[in-house]
């Protein structure tokens, strides 16, 4: 008698049940990601028919920083994800924190980004033209500077926002991921939620500008859901400290109370390096 025919897995996207297939699949390591700081594996999860690729990082190769307690960069983009979806905007990939193959981690839906879209630009010009914001002058080679430029895009402005509330410390261009389908996702937010003020990211372009209604909604629910006992402090109290969590409340607050972009501080380098 022949053997019944395999049904090969069906893949998924971000969604509920992504959520669900990364905390209770099989993780199988593919490779490592080379091009990280830290441990990043490529993975496939596989659930109950269902299946997906991934990038699982272990605690255990998290290398140790100075300004952020060890092993908890993995607590911190799971964090990232919760604040994230707490908005309505889906800006981070579907994050958990489990066991894999190398012990506790943060393991991420793998997300293909489009390198059509056009975000980031070098201009050989003073001023940004229509559809842009000017990010600063850049180096680009022997002794030339071009300007450094950020497309005027919706999704990044909500990126920004975002990366103001959870105080991330590198915002990078290659952490941008524009899919074919026209959404926008952030990876890699291990350095973020300090209580400092460590905000370094290129996305410039708004800062000092006032914040549309539609983003003073979203921060005024997210202040909401952020008091003691509402849903997402008590999920984020379980990836981050205390101090941590109520700095996170009060960068809400100051963005409401000023009702504008943030500015670069000036205690700390405003633009990530290398930028991209």
């Amino acid at each position: 008698m022949p053997a019944p025919e395999r049904i090969p897995p069906r893949s998924v996207k971000p969604g509920a049940e992504s959520a669900e297939l990364l905390a209770q699949g099989e993780l199988t390591v593919r490779g490592r990601i080379r091009e990280a700081s830290n441990a990043a594996l490529f993975c496939t999860v596989t659930y109950d028919g269902l299946e997906a690729s991934c990038v699982y990082k272990p605690v255990a190769g998290e290398r140790p920083l100075w300004d952020f307690p060890d092993g908890t960069l993995a607590a911190r983009e799971v964090a990232a994800y919760e604040v994230s979806e707490a908005t309505g905007w889906s800006l981070v990939p579907p994050t958990v924190l489990r066991d894999g193959p190398y012990g506790e981690g943060m393991v991420q839906l793998w997300v293909e980004a489009t390198p059509e879209a056009e975000l980031l630009a070098l201009l050989d010009a003073e001023e940004p033209g229509p559809g842009w914001k000017a990010i600063g002058f850049a180096e680009v080679g022997e002794g030339r500077t071009a300007l450094l430029v950020h497309a005027d895009d919706e999704r990044l402005r909500r990126m920004a926002v975002l990366d103001a509330v959870i105080n991330n410390a590198d915002r990078k261009g290659g952490h941008l991921m524009p899919t074919p389908e026209g959404h926008l996702y952030g990876i890699d937010h291990g350095v973020t939620f300090n209580v400092e003020n460590k905000l370094r990211t290129l996305l410039w372009g708004w800062a000092g500008e006032p914040l549309p209604p539609e983003v003073l909604a979203v921060l005024k629910a997210l202040e909401d859901t952020l008091r003691d006992g509402a849903p997402l402090a008590a999920r984020l109290a379980a990836l981050i400290t205390p101090a941590e969590l109520d700095a996170t409340r009060a960068r809400v607050t100051t963005l409401l109370a000023s009702g504008t972009h943030p500015e670069p501080s000036g205690e700390w380098p405003a633009i990530p390096w290398p930028p991209v």
